[in-house]
C-alpha cells in the first residue's frame, strides 16, 4: 500500500472537504483516515490516503492537490508517508 499524508490549512469556507475529498475519489485515492478541526475560523485538516489505485503519479496529485488549495484559497501539502515519519520522529 503506497501511503501518504495529506495536510489542508487555511481560512474556513464552505466545500473544502467536499473539493479535496472529491478530487482524491475521481482519481483512484482511498482516504483510509481522516481528521479535521476549525479554531478560531482557521480550518486544519489531516488525511491519510491509499494511493495504489491512482492512475496519476504521486508528483502529479501533489501538483493538482496544490492548484486545487490555490482555486478554494487553502495550502494543500503531500508527503509520503516514509518522508513524512522520518520528520516526525522524536
Amino acid at each position: 500500500m503506497k501511503k501518504t499524508i495529506i495536510t489542508v490549512v487555511g481560512k474556513d469556507t464552505v466545500g473544502i472537504i467536499a473539493k479535496v475529498c472529491t478530487y482524491l475519489a475521481d482519481n483512484g485515492v482511498n482516504i483510509l483516515d481522516i481528521s479535521q478541526t476549525i479554531v478560531q475560523g482557521f480550518f486544519n485538516m489531516m488525511m491519510v490516503v491509499d494511493t495504489n489505485q491512482s492512475s496519476k503519479e504521486f508528483k502529479a496529485l501533489c501538483e493538482d492537490l496544490d492548484k486545487l488549495g490555490e482555486k478554494i484559497g487553502v495550502t494543500i501539502k503531500c508527503q509520503k508517508e516514509e518522508i513524512f515519519d522520518m520528520m516526525h520522529r522524536l
